[in-house]
């Protein structure tokens, strides 16, 4: 029986094998960056959303190209965006969680800005960033939502949820673990009904809603952080603290790491975020 299951194993993956090769083939020539993009693991990833259907792999990750090709992610740089992490509405946290995955904070509550443009920047440029802080042999990454001070009066635009959910699903596939929403409101249900409908069902089961007099959903995200890391904010014992410039430091040294992994020779200098120091090219990091 062990065999059997084993072999069934191995030619499940021999299968998933022949069709990223089969996508691979299928896309034709690349430019250079979109071949650095479009690794076997992140055609898997295409696949596995569209359920190992190549044709429609395919299409999903062309648009996905199309779509990088005039966003350019790979481009934004912290201090383009800085002043929407201003209030730390959304930021890379501190920890992992227990798969080691990288995780997002996600503080609805604090929204400081009404250009959705850039907040959807703001929101690839972390969604980039998390990515780019995943430990090796890890694809995706966690969020974790906290509804501290949100009401229907700073409630997010329906168009900046659909907007939101449309790059995460549809250009990230398969990169989001989990999302916890956090003792969201009553009120919210009725706002998450509408965001759902909008949602891949694959995406919406990875939506889980906490609440903190409920042992069973609290058990729940146990299963997935270590109380000692995990914010008061969320139920945990740890202290969820947010500096601006500290982070605003460590993203200024990310972006070189960005720019030295995409091949972008930029520099920039930015004063407030580093005291005075200029940032250096990756040919000078």
């Amino acid at each position: 029986m062990f065999r059997r299951k084993n072999s069934n194993h191995e030619q499940g993956e021999d299968d998933h094998a022949k069709k990223v090769s089969e996508l691979k083939t299928s896309l034709g020539p690349l430019s250079e960056r979109n071949l650095q993009y479009c690794t076997d693991a992140c055609l898997k990833r295409y696949l596995v959303a569209r359920r190992f259907n190549v044709g429609k792999a395919k299409k999903m990750l062309e648009e996905t190209l199309k779509w990088r090709s005039s966003f350019k992610p790979e481009e934004i740089r912290w201090h383009e965006v800085a002043m929407e992490g201003e209030t730390g509405k959304l930021f890379r946290a501190n920890f992992h969680d227990r798969h080691g995955r990288t995780v997002l904070i996600l503080r609805p509550g604090k929204q400081n800005t009404t250009s959705i443009d850039n907040q959807m920047r703001h929101l690839v440029y972390l969604i980039e960033n998390a990515i780019l802080n995943l430990p090796e042999g890890q694809e995706q990454m966690a969020w974790l939502i906290d509804f501290t001070g949100w009401s229907i009066t700073n409630n997010v635009p329906l168009k900046t949820a659909r907007d939101s959910i449309n790059i995460l699903q549809n250009h990230y596939p398969e990169r989001l673990a989990v999302a916890f929403l956090y003792s969201p409101p009553q009120i919210f249900e009725a706002f998450w009904k509408i965001a759902k409908f909008f949602m891949d069902p694959i995406t919406s089961q990875k939506v889980k809603f906490v609440y903190p007099k409920n042992k069973d959903s609290m058990e729940v995200m146990k299963t997935y952080f270590d109380v000692d890391n995990l914010p008061t904010e969320f139920g945990g014992k740890a202290t969820l603290g947010y500096d601006h410039e500290e982070f605003s430091r460590q993203m200024a040294l990310d972006d070189l790491k960005t720019a030295k992994l995409w091949g972008i020779d930029k520099v920039h200098t930015v004063p407030s975020i580093l005291s005075g120091a200029e940032v250096a090219s990756p040919a000078e990091a």
